[in-house]
């Protein structure tokens, strides 16, 4: 099970420690999150001890209701059953009682500069990608007109090369030789670049280039969904093709199955416009429209009008 430090949570969320520093290696391995309301008010039975809780200001006005001998039993219970944090929101005072017992039992106590709903969309978001299970594929992850495409193929076939024409184009690259995938929820994968290559693009005979630098911030993003998976392939005359396009492959990673397209490549085909192609028609299918379909429907039509005429002719 992937897990996460405490300490990670404060860099990504600009968190202050207000308490229980030694605690920021403790570590968090779900992306859910807990309003301890109920166990302000006694009720333990049902404590999610596992999640960072979160304190509003609808929890401290509780908090500040209670008399001085509930606040220290209850507040110490919390404590004692060993959450990963606690986090006050931002117009939340941290009270001196969380402060100690934070301390005492080495829990972080932290303070965030998000409003309460702001905070728990950004943790929420912020532990899932953190902790979502992670693989990694050989190839360049491309923004075409918002659609995510990884390109794939054996070593040397020309994917930087193909992505260095697409970017001249106006695309946008995300990732060049090595793509971190993960998946957010079944259906909804991402693609993006390891910390020491983002922004870098590998071109044979030139070296590696910073792809901001040479034609400027537009060219790069962060992360981005994959929608399609293209795979470049060696053309050779026992390539099986289907020349309509009607079938329509898909690779599975993770839970979630990724439209697959193979394109064969020669000299005399202009890969970059190819892979252009794949991923307008990939857009044009999600609005609604199959090219490949509307031909083959047309084309029955037409088969079936012959027959007739034919038909006709022999009666």
């Amino acid at each position: 099970m992937t897990s996460l430090k405490i300490s990670r949570v404060i860099e990504g969320l600009e968190l202050k420690i207000v308490a229980g520093q030694k605690g920021i290696s403790n570590e968090i391995s779900i992306a859910a999150l807990a309003k301890p309301g109920l166990e302000l008010a006694g009720m333990l039975d049902f404590y999610e001890n596992d999640r960072i809780q979160i304190l509003g200001s609808k929890e401290a006005a509780f908090f500040h209701s209670l008399t001085k001998e509930d606040q220290i039993s209850r507040v110490d219970l919390m404590m004692k059953k060993n959450p990963p944090a606690f986090i006050f929101t931002k117009n939340v005072d941290v009270p001196k009682l969380f402060i100690d017992l934070g301390n005492q039992y080495n829990i972080p106590v932290l303070k965030s500069f998000y409003m309460t709903t702001s905070l728990f969309s950004e943790l929420y978001e912020f532990l899932q990608v953190e902790l979502a299970e992670r693989t990694s594929m050989h190839g360049v992850l491309m923004d075409i007109n918002g659609v995510g495409i990884l390109i794939t193929g054996k070593s040397g076939i020309g994917k930087s090369e193909v992505a260095l024409e697409l970017i001249r184009r106006g695309y946008i690259l995300v990732a060049d030789d090595t793509v971190e995938i993960y998946q957010v929820e079944k259906g909804v994968l991402v693609g993006e670049a390891p910390e020491v290559l983002k922004k870098f693009l590998e071109i044979r005979g030139v070296g590696v280039v910073n792809v901001v630098y040479l034609f400027g911030v537009r060219s790069y993003r962060e992360k981005k969904r994959i929608s399609i998976i293209v795979e470049l392939n060696k053309w050779t005359d026992e390539s099986k093709n289907d020349r309509l396009g009607l079938k329509t492959g898909k690779k599975k990673i993770f839970d979630t199955y990724v439209s697959h397209a193979s394109l064969p490549i020669t000299e005399a085909r202009n890969t970059a416009t190819l892979v252009e192609a794949a991923a307008l028609d990939y857009k044009s299918k999600e609005m609604g429209y199959n090219s490949a379909e509307e031909f083959n429907d047309l084309l029955n039509k037409q088969i079936k009008k012959n027959q007739e005429l034919e038909n006709e002719k022999n009666n």
